[in-house]
This record gives structure tokens, C-alpha cells and sequence, in this order.
């Protein structure tokens, strides 16, 4: 099923935060990942359980996403952060899931 991509600006201030090269791969990533089949899980995509955040996440390597769909076939990306062994930054504060 195809989806259409769309940040929030939070998320949008997310990805500003970091450099361009990484900002680069990360929207690679969301255009591969997300916009086809973002509701089934795979080992990259993750129904996450009932948190404040999000309740899907996108896993690229270190880098975090976190997303939501609906039936309109929109994917609303609502965080983007960056997991460094078992902490999660956004905008290099510590987030809690």
C-alpha cells in the first residue's frame, strides 16, 4: 500500500538538528521505508507499546522515527532522534519512552 510522507514541525525541527549528511540519510530512509507498507512490521519497522511518543517507530541505524498512520494513507512522522546503546536523544535531550 502506498503512503504519503508528511513531517510535523516538531519532527521537522528533529531533523534540522542534525547535519546535513545525516538529514540527508534519514529523509533516504523515510522515502524508503515508509512510504510503502508502513503498517506491517518488519525488522526495521516496529509497532511500538502504548507510550506518549509515538506508537510506531522506524529503526536506521542509530537514527530513531517516530511515526503514525491513518486511513488516508498518511504517514505523519512525529520525532526523529538518534539511540546511543540504550538511550534515546531528541535534539540531544534524553527521552524516556
Amino acid at each position: 500500500m502506498q503512503f504519503k510522507v508528511i513531517l510535523t514541525p516538531s519532527a521537522q525541527a528533529d531533523l534540522a538538528y542534525f547535519k546535513a549528511v545525516e538529514q540527508r540519510l534519514i529523509v533516504s530512509g523515510l522515502k524508503q521505508y515508509l512510504a510503502v507498507d508502513a503498517n506491517i512490521e518488519t525488522k526495521k519497522r516496529k509497532q511500538l507499546r502504548v507510550n506518549l511518543l509515538a506508537p510506531w517507530e522506524l529503526r536506521m541505524g542509530g537514527y530513531r522515527v517516530f511515526y503514525d498512520f491513518d486511513e488516508t494513507n498518511i504517514v505523519k512522522i512525529i520525532a526523529v532522534g538518534v539511540k546511543e546503546h540504550n538511550e534515546l536523544y531528541i535534539r540531544g535531550r534524553r527521552v524516556v519512552l
